[in-house]
């Protein structure tokens, strides 16, 4: 029998590793976008309907004490009413005040209408 040697061979060569980039086409950039704006969308949406609940509104009112009771005569306004409660103060504040106290939409007021005036200028009546 005869004894075959073998040379020794050459490691085979690796296929050199090409650096592909992903690339991503105008659909696939567009769908990935979508992916990553869901959660903020959903989040906005939960926020926006859960926070309507920390408005105020209209009914709570003032708690009692803190304001007097003025009613409204024929030919008053909120401008003289202002002057007359509380003559040493601004009247456009007492104006604001009385506003918003009593949640008006505006500065028009009706006869016989009873109208709260805050205690910070209810001092002099």
């Amino acid at each position: 029998m005869t004894a075959i040697a073998l040379a020794p061979s050459a490691p085979a060569a690796l296929p050199a590793a090409s650096s592909t980039r992903l690339r991503l086409t105008v659909r696939g950039r567009r769908v990935l976008a979508g992916l990553a704006a869901f959660p903020v969308a959903v989040a906005i949406c939960f926020v926006a309907i859960s926070g309507g609940s920390a408005l105020a509104s209209r009914d709570a009112g003032a708690p009692a004490g803190t304001f007097s009771e003025v009613t409204v005569m024929a030919g008053d306004s909120l401008w003289g009413i202002a002057q007359e409660v509380a003559p040493s103060a601004d009247p456009r504040d007492v104006v604001d005040a009385i506003v918003r106290l009593n949640a008006l939409d505006g500065v028009a007021v009706s006869a016989g209408q009873r109208l709260a005036i805050p205690a910070e200028y209810a001092t002099t009546l």
